[in-house]
């Protein structure tokens, strides 16, 4: 079997790219420093701990594994941390991503998927993002990712390195077989805390920001099934292995929804009271992010069967219930 090294492979989109690369008939290699991630996340390959800041510890997997691709997910990726401590998003994600191409190219392992995100576009207002929109980040994680992208196209024209890049939208949802499904300390995302508040593990949701430009006041996002997305990536290695070349692919539905739409939506499917708090805006948050990706269709093949929003919550729901929240 094909080995497919996977960097984050413990975290949570991670985790369910390695089931997906399995279910392909490819081993995955999990890569990951467990800062984020979870070891009992890695059940469908082989798993080595360490920080893609540590050469010689990637030179030593790489040689170990001789992998055919690199699947790049590990990240910091809290856009608010990334306003406050700007350096260690630039240190991490940046100088962590040239470490893994640098060792990636010196194995000569020349296929390279990368998770990147739509936040690389910046705020955008009433624009449908494509791949051909302007890219500007308002945050050092977008800005981050945006010069991973550039390093790639660097080592596309000096060492032949050749890319997938998938911008994607928010990610939601749970593998629904439940042998995976998203955790982090500290949550961040919306639908799990959500969760948390119905389920009285916290108070309440705090909408962060009542007064943007938008229907309700609340930002919209694009939301995309976690087990869509990967599938898009597993695409991603096949588009490589097929000669295809570079090529950049946003992620999601193209359809966007406001906080207080998902609140609603995830009233209907829990059947509990949403316990809401306002607070003020964070910094660094976009009015509205909403993808178009007939490209990734098109010429991908990708076709996302479960990123409705009520299929995504009843995924998380189910996932939530199940106890592996309670660590």
């Amino acid at each position: 079997m094909t080995n497919i090294l996977v960097t984050g492979g413990a975290g949570y989109i991670g985790s369910h790219a390695c089931k997906a690369l399995a279910a392909a008939g490819y081993t995955p290699i999990t890569f990951d420093n467990l800062v984020t991630g979870w070891q009992d996340a890695v059940k469908f390959g082989p798993f080595e701990q360490g920080d893609l800041l540590d050469r010689a510890a990637l030179d030593q997997v790489f040689a170990a594994y001789q992998p055919e691709a690199v699947m790049h997910f590990a990240a910091l990726s809290q856009v608010g941390e990334s306003m406050v401590h700007p350096g260690k998003y630039w240190r991490n994600n940046v100088v962590g991503s040239l470490t893994l191409i640098e060792a990636a190219v010196a194995a000569g392992c020349n296929r390279f998927v990368f998770s990147s995100t739509c936040a690389t576009y910046g705020d955008q207002d009433n624009v449908l993002l494509d791949e051909n929109c302007p890219q500007d980040p308002i945050n050092a994680y977008g800005a981050s990712k945006r010069a991973i992208e550039d390093i790639l196209a660097n080592y596309a024209e000096s060492d032949g390195l050749e890319s997938v890049i998938f911008r994607y939208f928010n990610v939601a949802g749970a593998d629904p077989d439940g042998d995976v499904g998203e955790f982090h300390q500290p949550e961040t995302h919306l639908i799990p805390l959500m969760l948390d508040a119905i389920d009285g593990k916290r108070d309440a949701l705090t909408i962060f920001g009542t007064d943007y430009d938008t229907p309700d006041g609340t930002c919209i996002r694009d939301y995309v099934h976690i087990c869509d997305l990967v599938d898009a990536h597993v695409l991603g290695i096949k588009w490589l292995e097929e000669g295809k070349g570079n090529q950049i692919f946003n992620l999601g539905t193209g359809t966007g929804f406001s906080v207080r739409e998902v609140i609603d939506a995830s009233a209907n499917v829990t059947n509990r009271v949403v316990p809401v708090a306002e607070g003020g805006r964070r910094p660094g948050d976009c009015t509205k992010l909403v993808s178009g990706s007939e490209r990734a269709s098109r010429d991908l093949g990708w076709q996302p069967s479960r990123s409705d929003m009520k299929t995504m919550i009843a995924d998380a729901w189910r996932w939530h219930q199940s106890g592996h929240y309670d660590r």
